[in-house]
């Protein structure tokens, strides 16, 4: 036991840049003793997402199962996106909740447990060697590179409650990233609101490419990717950079939204050059490419979903996000009628049909494949398998590997062959140490 015996439990809602502001609270929170049972826990931390309705409404749900679940005297606590967007409606609709925090102050989180009492500010926390205990790998971290955004996209109130851009300087990303791989921490995803636009609100162009020459010459870490590129931020450099690097995977995440020039426009949305961009990143060798698009905005009539559709076939993303439009207060979009559920359920439907053809046969191509791969552990599925993944996947997003033959000798690098893709599900065996 530790020394406060006291037991904590966290529930990390959202994205992944939530997850890092989850694991500087479990830093501050070290000497807890952390319980998967909210009814043992002496204190509860709920961090928030507010980013469309579905999230909202599930993060109300977490806070209101706490609050049923938890044990008398157990201090609760909601910090997080929700919290910085509705901080005084979720105060008079929930007064039960002990700490109110929203996304400034996750490194002190620890005295305001203290004080019991929270507070709400306007600014955003921007992360800066805090002491982060990493959740979900031994091998695995993300890395924020910055927070906030400045692009102006209809359909998006991120920049209501994270604000503008805010960059971190590459030295403090450089030290953070050295302290991750002597813990043995190889893996990293680096990760922001808009990654491709790193280093703008210094005025410093191609801030990017800065970074990753300066992680390749740090040389700490053995393999890396950037999550969310940005549009109208990325460009033949960047992308030429990621597919000459020996750490950087040719890993393209770069959400399109849309295809149709017309609902790109109406999103405020860059559409110059989208096509070229997202062709030129297929041409880089064993380049893999993620994306998501909205279906359903207001204006998104029957011919622009049909644009969408064509493109999606003809191109062949390696992983699509599907997201239904979700109608935000204080957003632009947010004032226009909606279209009828019907129309929009039916034309996610006709799109994940599309999709599910699609990733079958990624699936059945890569079977009798050899891959550089990355070997976690026990996979939560079965006891009898490991969990892999593609070097060059992002974690938990892109999919697992099921390993069931080979040597196994510690979360790492391997070879590994897929023998077999069953109801989309692959299945490998080590045949090297890397």
């Amino acid at each position: 036991m530790t020394k406060t015996q006291k037991k904590l439990h966290v529930i990390s809602l959202g994205c992944s840049k939530n997850l890092v502001d989850s694991e500087v609270m479990l830093g501050r929170l070290k000497d807890y003793n952390l319980t998967h049972e909210i009814s043992e826990a002496d204190v509860i931390i709920i961090n928030t997402c507010g980013f469309i309705a579905a999230a909202k409404q599930e993060s109300l749900g977490c806070i209101f199962e706490s609050l049923r679940k938890r044990k008398e005297g157990a201090l609760l606590v909601a910090s997080g996106c929700l919290v910085a967007r509705y901080a005084k409606e979720i105060k008079e609709m929930i007064p039960e909740i002990d700490i109110l925090t929203g996304v400034s102050d996750y490194h002190k989180i620890d005295s305001m447990i203290a004080e019991k009492k929270g507070v709400v500010r306007d600014s955003v926390f921007l992360y800066n060697q805090e002491e982060r205990i990493i959740t979900g790998s031994n091998i695995h971290a993300f890395v924020k590179i910055s927070e906030g955004c400045n692009q102006s996209c209809s359909f998006c109130s991120i920049p209501n409650f994270k604000g503008k851009l805010q960059s971190r300087q590459i030295d403090s990303i450089l030290c953070e990233v050295e302290l991750l791989a002597k813990r043995g921490y190889h893996d990293i995803s680096f990760i922001a609101q808009d990654s491709s636009s790193f280093l703008k609100d210094k005025g410093q162009e191609n801030g990017l490419l800065k970074l990753i020459h300066a992680i390749e010459a740090q040389g700490a870490i053995k393999s890396a990717r950037i999550l969310y590129l940005y549009p109208s931020s990325t460009n033949r450099a960047l992308i030429e950079a990621i597919a000459a690097s020996d750490i950087f995977q040719n890993y393209y995440d770069m959400p399109i939204q849309h295809i149709s020039p017309k609902i790109l426009k109406d999103m405020q949305r860059s559409h110059k050059d989208l096509k070229e961009l997202l062709a030129y990143m297929k041409k880089m060798p064993q380049s893999f490419i993620r994306s998501s698009v909205i279906i359903g905005y207001p204006s998104e009539e029957e011919y622009d979903f049909a644009l969408l559709c064509e493109f999606i076939q003809s191109f062949g993303f390696d992983r699509l996000n599907i997201f239904e439009y979700s109608k935000e207060e204080g957003t632009k979009a947010g004032t226009l009628e909606e279209l009828p559920k019907k129309i929009r359920t039916q034309r996610i439907n006709t799109l994940k049909k599309i999709l599910a053809k699609q990733q079958k046969k990624l699936f059945q191509n890569m079977v009798g494949k050899e891959i550089e791969a990355i070997v976690e552990g026990k996979s939560e599925i079965s006891e009898y398998f490991y969990s892999a993944r593609d070097k060059r996947w992002a974690k938990e997003i892109d999919g697992e590997i099921l390993i069931n033959d080979g040597a196994f000798k510690g979360a790492g690098y391997y070879r590994v062959k897929i023998t077999e893709c069953k109801d989309n599900i692959l299945i490998g065996e080590i045949t090297a140490t890397l």
